[in-house]
């Protein structure tokens, strides 16, 4: 199937979460680098998208707000994208509520542990500033290390400090995720669906009887092609989305300097035509 778009990229993030992009840089970086449609799904937040939404011109790309909700549940973590819904509203603003209330206490946490374990101590003012930031995560931190000379990259200070804090994170669980985007009248698509926690690589018949469980929670698609996919699990992925009707994105996870991703890498160029699952989300979306 044909699409309006040649070059989409409903996955990325601005300073608003972990990216370091602000919402007017990242519009400013999606125009160069050609996208025609995009989102900004920042973790657990939907301020960039209300900027966004103000200042977006008419020549400028076509544009749908977003989130992603960081989930876990007895059975794993999972990434749940949402789309087309209304930020205001009630159902979604308690999932937000509830997940900024967690990313804020595992903040407390993780700072006290780097201080106790380690005696990496840091000045009241940097530390007042990351809490001030709206949705601070493990890059915040590791940034702040990395200028204090505790660790020398950032992925150092992340895997060889932070994520040695014990006991386990607090997310908000897949169904509040989802039923949240539904009832703020969105569509909830797992994000990156092979990957699990850490390195963790989810495949075959696991992947499935996963993906089975999220839809009995009412998820409408997956993010088929993504940044870090290999074809196999392109077309893997596209193979499940056909079978259970789902909706298909594609998203490149841009977080700016924070990662090695670039926008628009999605795997979509390899592509002579877009799946139908694509096209449709695409119609359907901006129909919202």
């Amino acid at each position: 199937m044909e699409s309006r778009f040649q070059k989409i990229d409903l996955h990325m993030h601005t300073t608003v979460s972990d990216g370091t992009d602000t919402p007017k840089e990242l519009l400013d970086n999606v125009k160069k680098a050609g996208i025609e449609f995009f989102s900004v799904t920042d973790h657990d937040a939907v301020k960039a998208g209300k900027i966004l939404l103000g200042i977006l011109g008419k020549e400028d790309p076509a544009f749908v707000p977003g989130i992603e909700f960081s989930c876990q549940d007895e059975l794993g973590k999972y990434h749940i994208l949402g789309y087309g819904f209304d930020p205001d509203h009630p159902a979604i603003q308690s999932a937000l509520r509830h997940g900024h209330d967690l990313r804020m206490s595992k903040l407390d946490k993780r700072l006290a542990f780097l201080e106790e374990k380690f005696g990496f101590v840091f000045s009241k003012e940097d530390k007042n500033s990351i809490f001030a930031v709206d949705n601070p995560g493990k890059p915040h931190i590791a940034n702040m290390m990395v200028r204090y000379g505790y660790a020398k990259t950032k992925e150092e200070a992340i895997l060889d400090y932070i994520n040695k804090a014990p006991g386990k994170s607090e997310h908000i669980r897949p169904p509040e995720a989802i039923s949240g985007i539904l009832g703020a009248g969105g569509i909830p698509i797992l994000a990156h669906p092979f990957y699990g926690s850490g390195d963790e690589l989810i495949l075959g018949d696991e992947m499935e009887a996963r993906l089975l469980r999220l839809i009995e929670m009412g998820l409408r698609g997956v993010e088929a092609y993504y940044s870090g996919f290999t074809k196999k699990m392109r077309v893997q992925m596209c193979e499940l989305a056909t079978r259970y009707d789902l909706y298909i994105t594609a998203g490149s996870d841009y977080h700016g300097t924070n990662k090695l991703v670039t926008l628009g890498d999605t795997g979509l160029s390899e592509e002579t035509e877009y799946p139908s699952g694509l096209c449709r989300f695409i119609d359907d979306i901006l129909q919202k």
